[in-house]
This record gives structure tokens, sequence and C-alpha cells, in this order.
């Protein structure tokens, strides 16, 4: 009788637990297809526009009328206020993007003549000499004359920064920083940031380019302040 029980017992379990173990699966691998589907992080860059009609638009409450080639996020395109913007030119021209230079535009060759312009929140408010002196400083080794007009520091072993160059110099509206990358094995088409400085109230600028073009610094500072500038809403 007792043997009988167990028997029932055990075919009422096996008849529900093979149904339910595979209701779980299919439950736990939607769950993660889900969860990778709508996981956070980086979206596949949007296509750039030929196209050439203004743009309306505010950054941390600074106004700018911007050519649509100019700017790379399709949804900055729309216009109205942004949090930040990122805006794409070739140089010397400063042209915006066109389908006669894509080619130019997606190539990431050393001498590549894109320049990257962000605008962008900056909390900190501080000009290059303060950020130098408060970010860079602790973690800079030497100091010596650097090439073009420039005086260039190198940073301790440990300091995080060790694969680059920091170079400064006067430029158009006071001292500009230059945070460069240093060329290697792996990395052949290194780039130079111009470390972010105040634009307006809690929002700064800062843009990059390739390393080969360092020896022209002066010109791009004074291109890329007046292209902003010229962007500028008039009140």
């Amino acid at each position: 009788m007792s043997m009988e029980s167990g028997r029932e017992e055990m075919h009422g379990h096996s008849g529900w637990l093979i149904p339910f173990a595979l209701a779980f699966a299919i439950l736990l691998l939607s769950g993660l297809f889900l969860g990778w589907y709508l996981r956070p992080g980086p979206r596949p860059a949007a296509a750039p526009t030929g196209k050439s009609n203004l743009v309306h638009l505010t950054v941390r409450g600074t106004a700018f009328v911007i050519p649509a080639n100019y700017i790379e996020n399709a949804s900055a395109r729309a216009g109205g206020e942004q949090d930040g913007l990122a805006l794409a030119a070739l140089f010397p021209s400063w042209r915006g993007y066109s389908d006669a230079d894509a080619r130019l535009f997606q190539g990431n060759a050393p001498d590549s003549p894109v320049i990257h312009l962000s605008l962008r929140r900056d909390a900190s408010n501080l000009d290059a000499v303060a950020r130098l002196n408060r970010i860079y400083k602790p973690y800079i080794e030497t100091q010596s004359a650097g090439p073009f007009e420039l005086t260039q520091y190198r940073f301790r072993a440990d300091s995080g920064y060790e694969q680059n160059d920091l170079f400064a110099g006067s430029g158009p509206d006071g001292l500009l920083l230059l945070l460069c990358e240093r060329a290697a094995s792996e990395l052949a088409s290194p780039n130079c940031v111009a470390v972010d400085r105040p634009l307006a109230r809690t929002l700064s600028l800062s843009w990059r380019f390739k390393r080969a073009y360092l020896a022209r610094w002066r010109e791009m500072a004074g291109g890329a302040d007046a292209l902003v500038s010229k962007f500028k809403a008039s009140r």
C-alpha cells in the first residue's frame, strides 16, 4: 500500500516538474534577451547628413543656430534644449559634412583633417590656469620647453596619464591646454584634445584633432573659437 502511494507521488511530481522547468527556461531566456536588447550604453552612431538647414537649439541655456551638417547626433538636429552637443568640421576650411567629403569624415588616418568639437556641461567652470594647477600638476613629473612654442609637461608613470603628453600655450583667449596621446604600436593614429575651457556659465568647449596637426594649434584654436562664435544666436 505504501509502495503504491510512493509510486503515485513520484509520478505526480515528475508529471509537472518537466513542464515547469521548460517554462522557467523559456522565461529566463526571454528575460536575458530583453535585458540585452534594452541594455544601457552607447548606441550605433547616427549617420551624418549633408543637409544644411539651420537648427535652433540651446545647450545649457546658451542659444545656437547651427547648420545640420555640422551636428553629429541625429536627435540633436531636431533642435530644442540639449545637455551637450557634438559637432564636426574639416580643417582648415571649417566646412561641415557633405556627401563629397564623406570619405574624409569617415577616415581615421593619422592626418585626418576632421575636428570634433564638444559643447557640454561643466559644473567646475575652471579656466585653463586653474585646471592645470588643480587637476594636472599633482601628476606632473617634469616641465620643459616643447615644440611649436608650447610648454611640455610629462606625467608620472603611475599617474594614469602616462601615455599622454600635456602641452600649454598662449592662445587667442589665454592659456590653452592640449592633452595628446603618444604614438605607439597599438596607437598609430594619436589624437590631441584641447581641454575644456569655459564658454558660458556651466558650459565648456573642447575639441579633438589628430596629433599630426599639433604644429598648427594656434590656427586651430582661432578657427574653433570663430566657428562657435558664428553659431551663437544673436539676442
